[in-house]
């Protein structure tokens, strides 16, 4: 039986576009291939809780080599997707600028798979964040409204 949400996801209105890849684009370095994120519907800066989603598509770049035929989002992937969020949302409450990169993964279980033509919507809800040197968030990813993976980042200011 998977883990309860992060939080009540009723909260999420999918249709609602906070922040949209040029928002996301403001304020997350990355680019071209690596700039997962299509979105934010949710951002809850007292809570510190987040919603983001990718939409998956035919022509990504991991299509053609993870599994020829039958394509599946990477995990690996899916954990950059929720570090993206984790550090969006560290960004914007702490008012900072620069870089967070990788500090640890923990804990993280993949639950389902994401295939072309899905909507993985991540959830995030902050752990911890220290200043603007440390970051630490709850992640989970859902398509169709089953949880696909769940994990913890942390991220550091480098």
């Amino acid at each position: 039986m998977p883990p309860q949400s992060l939080f009540d996801m009723s909260k999420i209105d999918l249709d609602r576009i906070l922040v949209d890849k040029d928002g996301v684009y403001s304020v997350n370095p990355h680019r071209h291939e690596f700039a997962l994120l299509d979105g934010f519907c949710h951002l809850d800066l007292e809570a510190q809780e987040m919603a983001a989603w990718i939409d998956m598509k035919d022509d990504a770049f991991w299509v053609r080599g993870h599994i020829p035929g039958r394509p599946l989002f990477p995990g690996v992937l899916m954990i950059e997707a929720a570090a993206q969020m984790i550090g969006y949302f560290a960004k914007v409450y702490t008012r900072t600028d620069g870089f967070i990169g990788f500090g640890a993964v923990t804990d993280v279980k993949f639950r389902g798979q994401v295939s072309c033509g899905d909507r993985l919507l991540l959830i995030g809800k902050m752990q911890e964040i220290r200043g603007t040197r440390r970051a630490v968030g709850a992640a989970q990813g859902y398509v169709n409204g089953s949880m696909v993976f769940e994990g913890c980042v942390t991220g550091m200011m480098i």
